[in-house]
Parts: structure tokens; C-alpha cells; sequence
């Protein structure tokens, strides 16, 4: 790793690499083929991990955005599932943290420690990447809201207990008009359908949402009105520095698979690591992921210091899943035919880092973010 750790930090690294080795690692294939882990979400839970964004006073670990990227690192190693179901929970968490009332963060932030599960609902259906174009609008009424429309695409959906929905409350206005809320699971009028059948990180739970006259109170209305847009986008900041190092823990990963089977498989006689163009991959892999590592943590530094991070956000996951997704497909080529099997573990990892060119804005948006935000500096 290229930043300099405090030694809080170089514990917590240390913890959560332990517990990935022990506890998210051997469920990794399980999930793949199962789905959502219960079990390991109450393991994670009890370990503090839910909670680690969360200030001290609400009985979370009191973390910052250079914490939970440690956390979403070492996570992904074991488990890009885990990794990407932990990075939704605190996305949505954050959102509540910094925009929400006094009121509201002392009712869900010791939630969100003790294992209430949330998430971001932002995309629909034909508003992905462009997320100004969603439909879903909230009418106020005398006593509170009434929501119309659904989401898709939305991590967590299916297993979360609280929901932040992003929603129009003046079309007119455009992203100026858009909203957010905290919607509970239970809410009557809300439909969560079947899960999503993914390519990859397969053990996080994604659903589509239908939002038929849900009635909401006047207070769950989160932040200020018509602020919703610009809270999401800030937000999405965090989501993307996150999302470079669970890329670079899925690399890293990757690669330590291949360097075993390299020391192990045999041709001509010797290990295939002695054959240059087996050997010469590694060189590669290595000094990818180390500039992944150095692109999330730098983002998620400047983010903690309060530093606008937009641009390194973006730059930093722009490069990390694209170099991700082919640092997988190199280590594949170590396998040979053996790395086509899903007897072996690389075409798992291969799968979560392709979907990982989508999630939290495709690798054609943040190529518009960063080359929009090069081009107009002076």
C-alpha cells in the first residue's frame, strides 16, 4: 500500500484482512452460486464492520472515507460480493450521516451499526447513467408525501430494512427538483421484485422496486428539498473511491491465484513461472494494482480532508475497473484451459470485475466526468 497508515489504521487493515481470510473467503463460492449470505452479514456485524463509517457518538468505529476503503480492500480479496454489499450499506448510510437532521441520525445511525442493512436507490429503469432522467416523484400532501414509480439496479435491495430514494418533487426544475428520502422495508404500497440473476458479485442482493401511493411522513424527507441530485452526486464520490479499491482488491486476488498455480504447474519439465512470457504478467499485474491502490487512497485522503474529489473519484475507478477486468483476464491466461473451469476460482473473479465497469457510473460516464473536468481547468 502506498499511503502512509496511522497505526489505528494498520490495525484495522490487519483485523479485516484476518477476517476476510477466516470468515468471507471460504463463503466466497457459496454465494456465487447461492446468493446472499445471512449468516456472513451478522458475522460482519458482530466484527463492528457495518458501523465503521459511522461517528463514535452513535456507537459506530468513527472511520473516514481512507477506513472504510481499507475495509472495502481487503474485503474484496476474499469476496467482491461482500465488499460491494458492505460499500452499499455505508453509501447509503453516509447519505443519512452527512445531509440528514439531528433527529434522524440519532434513529438510524446506531441502526446501521447494529446491522440494519440500507441502501442508495438512484438508477431506474431508463435513468442509469443519465441519473438526471429518473421518473419516480413524491407529491406533498397535508400530512407528508405520496411516492410513485421504482428503481432498479439498486444494491441491497431485497435484503435492506431502510431504503434512501432519490425522487421528483418539482419535474419542472429538473435535477434542481429532485429530492431524497428514507423509505423503511415494511412501507405498505412497496414492491420489491426477484432477485437479479448477475454475471458477477452474485452474493450481494439486487432487486427492482415499485413504489405504488407510498405514504411517507413529513419527516422523511432527507436534507433539503430539491437537494437530492447534488447529495447523490457527492455521495457518489465515496461510492467511486470505494469501488477503485474493491477493484484493486479483486486484482490482487487474481493475481495471487495466478502466482500460485504458476509455482505449482509444471511444462517442459519446470514451473510455467520460469518461462518469461508466463513470468512477464506479473511484472505487469504488480504495478497496476499498486497504481490502483495509489488512485483510491489518494481520492479517499483528499475526501477526508474535505478537498473536492470528484475528478480523482472518477479517475480512480475509470482506471481500477478497466485494469481489474484485465488483470483477471491475464491471470486467467496463467490457468490456461484450467482458468475456463469453475473449478477454478479465476473466472469468478473475472465476472465480478466486468460487472464492476457498470456499477457506480460505466466506464464511457467517468471518462465524460474526467476528461470534462481535465479540459475545463485553467
Amino acid at each position: 500500500m502506498l499511503i502512509q497508515l496511522t497505526e489505528e489504521q494498520k490495525m484495522l487493515r490487519d483485523m479485516a484482512r484476518e477476517f476476510t481470510r477466516n470468515e468471507i473467503a471460504p463463503r466466497d463460492k457459496w454465494m456465487d452460486e447461492n446468493g446472499f449470505d445471512w449468516d456472513l452479514c451478522k458475522k460482519i456485524t458482530e466484527a463492528g464492520f457495518m458501523g465503521a463509517n459511522i461517528p463514535e457518538q452513535y456507537g459506530g468505529g468513527g472511520g473516514g472515507i481512507v477506513d472504510t476503503t481499507i475495509i472495502a480492500n481487503e474485503f474484496a480479496k476474499g469476496s467482491a460480493s461482500i465488499a460491494t454489499f458492505v460499500g452499499g450499506h455505508w453509501l447509503a448510510s453516509n447519505l443519512i450521516l452527512e445531509n440528514g437532521t439531528e433527529e434522524q441520525r440519532q434513529k438510524y445511525m446506531p441502526e446501521a451499526v447494529e446491522g440494519k442493512i440500507f441502501a442508495f436507490g438512484l438508477t431506474e429503469a431508463s435513468a442509469g447513467s443519465d441519473a438526471a432522467g429518473i421518473k419516480s416523484i413524491a407529491e406533498e400532501t397535508e400530512d407528508g408525501w405520496v411516492l410513485n414509480g421504482g428503481k432498479a439496479w439498486i444494491t441491497n435491495s431485497g435484503v435492506a430494512d431502510y431504503y434512501v430514494i432519490l425522487a421528483l418533487t418539482e419535474p419542472e426544475l429538473g435535477t434542481k427538483g429532485i429530492s431524497a428520502f428514507i423509505m423503511p422495508k415494511d412501507t405498505e404500497g412497496l414492491a420489491v421484485g426477484k432477485f437479479e440473476e448477475k454475471m458477477g458479485v452474485r452474493g450481494s442482493a439486487t432487486c427492482e422496486l415499485a413504489f405504488n401511493n407510498i405514504r411517507l411522513p413529513k419527516d422523511a424527507l432527507l436534507g433539503t428539498r430539491g437537494k437530492g441530485f447534488v447529495m447523490a452526486m457527492q455521495t457518489l464520490d465515496i461510492g467511486r473511491i470505494s469501488a477503485a479499491a474493491v477493484c484493486a482488491g479483486i486484482a490482487e486476488h487474481a493475481m495471487n491465484l495466478a502466482k500460485d498455480y504458476a509455482n505449482e504447474r509444471k511444462a517442459f519439465g519446470k514451473p510455467i513461472k520460469a518461462f518469461q512470457g508466463v513470468a512477464f504478467r506479473f511484472a505487469d499485474m504488480y504495478a497496476e494494482i499498486k497504481a490502483m491502490e495509489l488512485l483510491a487512497f489518494d481520492a479517499a485522503t483528499t475526501k477526508d480532508a474535505g478537498g473536492r474529489c470528484t475528478l480523482d473519484a472518477a479517475a480512480a475507478k475509470l482506471f481500477a475497473t478497466e485494469r481489474a477486468t484485465q488483470i483477471c483476464i491475464q491471470a486467467q491466461a496463467v490457468f490456461g484451459g484450467n482458468g475456463m473451469s469453475k473449478e477454478y476460482d479465476i473466472e469468478r473473479l473475472l465476472r465480478d470485475a466486468r460487472v464492476w465497469t457498470v456499477m457506480e457510473g460505466s466506464t464511457e460516464i467517468l471518462r465524460m466526468i474526467v476528461s470534462g473536468n481535465v479540459l475545463a481547468q485553467k
